[in-house]
């Protein structure tokens, strides 16, 4: 549903900025109700202190783009929950997606798959995944401020394992919401519940129970053999990163490349820029084939062979058992982007 909708929820957001984008001046403070005639930009008119407004704040194109991909991938989960019921949508999904405008790559991602930009053997990361690991810190902060959302079954603090009851008493290593480092506290009974974020890489667990932070969707999601919901914790917004494609010069070979977890669980950057480059060069530069044959490299590349033991890799370590979706969009080739 949401690979099938989510692009027309931003094309609509945009649909508002076609004028605004194209004119080089700030955009305007507020957009009239009526059609075709100019919004303000005076801040004048607003009640309240001035000490604290001196100036209007810049907003650029940029962030305006940004601003609607934001909220389509908003917009977009909204829909997911009115229709869950008429329409028997259930579970979630990630979702990594890229807009081209006025020369710039938009890079929108909510969830563990990837992108990175391959150009003249440079790698560009344009985009990062969100773990219970990445987001420790924010998911934590949440259970610190809304208590109830834990149920009494688990604690926003982290320790380096369980806490047993024959530790009660004890100071034990752990980290709140504020901490990137470790201290000492002494162990009471409610440290004693499981805690919020738990596990380390692909194991790493919301809630003993989902491995993603950021997606679409699981609005019915519910902690094992409980009733508490996971949703609160899970955010439907996406960071978006933003490529100029005008401040350099591209050649067919660069190249940006989308990937699921899939793909990425036993595949890492260096090793598909290096893939990019074997592949890429026993093509001509102007066969469009040539990007098709990449994504399959890439993807038959973490899938592996199959032998004995299940599919394995080159190096005998097991083949990626995760879905394996890869994109390959050329930045480089006929016409200009200026």
């Amino acid at each position: 549903m949401a690979s099938r909708l989510l692009h027309r929820h931003i094309r609509e957001q945009l649909k508002d900025l076609v004028e605004i984008l194209q004119d080089p001046s700030p955009p305007p403070l507020c957009l009239s109700s009526t059609p075709g005639t100019p919004g303000s930009s005076d801040p004048s008119h607003l009640v309240g202190p001035q000490s604290c407004w001196p100036s209007q704040k810049e907003v650029t194109h940029e962030s305006l783009v940004v601003g609607a991909i934001e909220n389509a991938f908003q917009l977009m989960d909204e829909q997911l929950a009115q229709e869950r019921h008429g329409h028997h949508v259930e579970g979630g999904c990630c979702a990594l997606v890229v807009v081209y405008l006025l020369g710039k790559v938009y890079v929108a991602n909510a969830g563990d798959s990837r992108a990175i930009i391959v150009r003249n053997g440079e790698i560009i990361p344009m985009s990062r995944e969100f773990t219970p690991e990445t987001e420790r810190q924010r998911l934590q902060l949440l259970g610190f401020l809304k208590p109830e959302l834990l149920g009494g079954e688990f604690t926003h603090l982290e320790f380096p394992r369980r806490v047993q009851s024959k530790e009660l008493g004890q100071r034990m290593l752990y980290r709140d919401q504020n901490m990137t480092g470790w201290a000492y506290k002494k162990i009471e009974l409610e440290d004693l519940r499981f805690p919020l974020v738990c596990g380390e890489g692909k194991k790493a667990r919301v809630m003993a129970t989902i491995g993603v932070t950021r997606g679409l969707g699981d609005h019915n999601l519910k902690v094992c053999s409980s009733s508490l919901p996971i949703k609160p914790f899970l955010s439907c917004f996406p960071e978006v990163r933003v490529y100029d494609l005008t401040q350099y010069e591209h050649c067919p070979d660069d190249v940006l490349v989308l990937g699921t977890d899939g793909l990425w669980d036993v595949t890492s950057d260096c090793e598909v820029a290096a893939t990019v480059d074997r592949v890429l060069s026993t093509y001509e530069p102007n066969d469009p084939s040539r990007y098709t044959a990449l994504a399959q490299a890439l993807v038959l590349g973490a899938r592996g062979t199959p032998r004995d033991r299940g599919w394995r890799l080159p190096n005998n370590k097991l083949g990626s058992g995760d879905d394996i979706s890869v994109f390959i969009i050329p930045l480089g080739g006929p016409g200009s982007y200026s």
